[in-house]
C-alpha cells in the first residue's frame, strides 16, 4: 500500500514538473516575441533612454506585482507589462549601438546569437547533467546584489574599467541562473511557470545587454 502510494506521489511529481517546464517554456518563448515587439517599436519612434532612476523604479514595481499575482490569471498580464517594458528599455540602446558604430548592426547580431546560443546550451546542460546546482543559490543572490550595487556606483563615478567588470559579472553570474532556475524547475524546487519565467527572461535581458556592451566596446568601429 505505502509503495502504491509513493508511486503515485512520484508519478504526480513527474507530471507537475512536465507541465511547469512545458508551461516556462511557452511563455518565455511568447515574452521574448513581445518583448522583440517592443524593443522595435522604441527604435522605430527613435526613443530616448529612460533614467535610470524610472528605469528601476518601473521594474521593481511590475516586478512586485508579478509576484503577488503569480497565482492568479492577471499574473500573466503582469509577466507582459514586465517584460513588454524591458523590451522597451532594449529599443535605445540598439539604436545607439547602431548608429555609433560602422559594425553596430552585426554587434548586435552577434550579442543576439551568443545569448541565445549560450542560453540553449545551459539549458540542455542542466536538463541533463546530474551535478546538483541547488548550492549556488545563496551566492547568486550575494553576486547579483554586488554587480547591482556595482553597476549603480558606476552611474556616478563613470570608471570606464568598472563598467566592463560589471558586465562581464553579470553574464557569469546570469549563466549560473540559468543553470540553477532550470534545475530548480526540473527537481521540483520551483512550482510556479511564473516566477520560473520572469527569472529566466531576466536572465536572458542582462546577459544580451552585458554582452552587447563588452562587444561594443571591444568590437565597435567608428
Amino acid at each position: 500500500m505505502q509503495q502504491s502510494i509513493g508511486t503515485v506521489r512520484t508519478t504526480e511529481s513527474v507530471l507537475l514538473t512536465n507541465r511547469v517546464l512545458r508551461n516556462t517554456d511557452a511563455l518565455l518563448s511568447m515574452t521574448l516575441i513581445f518583448s522583440a515587439f517592443t524593443a522595435w517599436v522604441a527604435m522605430a519612434i527613435n526613443m530616448r533612454p529612460l533614467g535610470w532612476m524610472i528605469t528601476l523604479g518601473v521594474y521593481f514595481g511590475l516586478l512586485f506585482i508579478t509576484t503577488k499575482l503569480r497565482n492568479s490569471v492577471w499574473g500573466i498580464a503582469s509577466v507582459f507589462a514586465l517584460t513588454g517594458f524591458l523590451g522597451l528599455t532594449i529599443g535605445p540602446y540598439v539604436n545607439l549601438v547602431t548608429h555609433a558604430y560602422s559594425n553596430g548592426h552585426e554587434i548586435v547580431m552577434m550579442a543576439l546569437g551568443g545569448t541565445g546560443v549560450t542560453f540553449l546550451a545551459l539549458s540542455g546542460f542542466a536538463l541533463t547533467t546530474r551535478k546538483d546546482f541547488s548550492g549556488i543559490g545563496k551566492f547568486l543572490m550575494v553576486g547579483i546584489l554586488v554587480a547591482f550595487l556595482a553597476s549603480i556606483g558606476n552611474i556616478f563615478f563613470q570608471i570606464p574599467a568598472l563598467s566592463l567588470a560589471v558586465s562581464g559579472m553579470f553574464i557569469m553570474l546570469m549563466a549560473g541562473l540559468i543553470l540553477y532556475q532550470t534545475q530548480q524547475i526540473v527537481n521540483g524546487g520551483e512550482t510556479n511557470y511564473l516566477m520560473a519565467t520572469v527569472t529566466l527572461y531576466i536572465a536572458i535581458y542582462n546577459m544580451f545587454m552585458s554582452l552587447l556592451h563588452l562587444l561594443s566596446v571591444f568590437m565597435g568601429e567608428d
